[in-house]
């Protein structure tokens, strides 16, 4: 894929008033979501309630690409048709969460780093051929007692440019997430710092790595309080420090930020972009690339009767990205 071609799905991927639905989560992770509302986390049920959430109908007027994880990248509708051509066709761009995972940085007690670059280039290959047209990595960086440290930040910055340079190299738009953790008791002015100082070693490594940043969409936390603070930022506050620290660290080159909820509540996370989106113009679009957020209300309502509730739950995930991509254009009509 040439530089023009991975510019122009970069450009989609963040066209106005449309985001990402994040349905990448792990076999583990999805079992832990099934067993909190009583499903049994076989891979039917895995491959049924991605079925549901990929055919919305009209999901493509609000959302533009959907990150699906290995096993569904694999798997087809009832039908028979595989979810990357059905996304295809019906005008959604096919995403692929690579990494591994993450495990502990030796050396650095309650630090992480993000594995899955051993053998990464086949993968991505792969996964071009199945339909992906672009790819997604997390990297979390957890705030707490003395860090994170700089070896922490330096060396998931460095993992992330690799991880983005080899995707640019297989025709694959790099999604780069350097996660800021909610957890922790940190305020406002602490989660600031740290994702200033990510985001400004994330920057320095995709340079160095010649990443093309123009065919690149950044996946942000917000600059948000810990989930333990006694005093809770308001939606403002955390829309203005947000955008702050992004226009002092994100080069204006960078076709758009797409950010993750990252445990909010699920209005929170729409009024929060909604706010920084009323506060532009910005160098580049704001929009959204929301997992639990976009999913929590429907997997409860299929939970309750897979089959009879099966149009309630897609109806709850339109309204959710309705929102949001009222959210992406500064329109939302929610109440903050």
């Amino acid at each position: 894929m040439s530089i023009e071609q991975l510019a122009e799905t970069a450009q989609a991927m963040v066209a106005p008033g449309k985001g990402i639905i994040a349905i990448d989560e792990s076999n583990t992770t999805i079992g832990k979501r099934f067993a909190a509302v009583g499903i049994e986390n076989s891979e039917e049920h895995r491959r049924a309630y991605r079925e549901l959430l990929l055919t919305v109908p009209r999901l493509s007027e609000h959302v533009s690409g959907a990150i699906l994880y290995d096993e569904t990248l694999r798997q087809s509708t009832r039908a028979g048709v595989p979810f990357a051509k059905y996304l295809a066709d019906h005008g959604i761009i096919p995403g692929i969460k690579v990494d591994k995972g993450t495990t502990a940085l030796a050396g650095f007690p309650g630090e992480l780093v993000t594995e899955g670059l051993d053998g990464l280039r086949g993968r991505l290959e792969e996964y071009y051929r199945l339909g992906a047209r672009f790819a997604k990595w997390r990297a979390v960086i957890t705030i707490g007692d003395d860090i994170p440290t700089g070896t922490c930040i330096e060396v998931n910055a460095h993992a992330l440019a690799r991880y983005a340079a080899l995707c640019q190299e297989q025709g694959l738009v790099p999604m780069v997430e350097p996660e800021v953790l909610m957890d922790g008791s940190h305020d406002i002015e602490t989660a600031y710092e740290v994702t200033e100082a990510v985001l400004r070693s994330l920057f320095g490594a995709l340079y160095e790595q010649n990443v093309l940043l123009e065919g690149t969409i950044l996946k942000s936390s917000m600059v948000v309080s810990g989930k333990d603070c006694e005093e809770q930022a308001g939606i403002q506050e955390v829309a203005e420090s947000t955008l702050m620290c992004l226009k002092s660290t994100v080069p204006a080159i960078l076709p758009g930020v797409v950010f993750l909820s990252g445990g909010q509540e699920d209005e929170d996370a729409t009024a929060h972009l909604d706010a920084m989106n009323r506060l532009g113009p910005n160098p580049w679009a704001l929009s959204f690339s929301y997992g639990r957020a976009m999913q929590q209300a429907a997997l409860k309502l299929w939970a309750k009767d897979m089959a009879g509730n099966a149009k309630k739950a897609r109806d709850a995930v339109y309204a959710r990205a309705r929102a949001n991509g009222q959210a992406a254009l500064g329109q939302w009509q929610g109440e903050y």
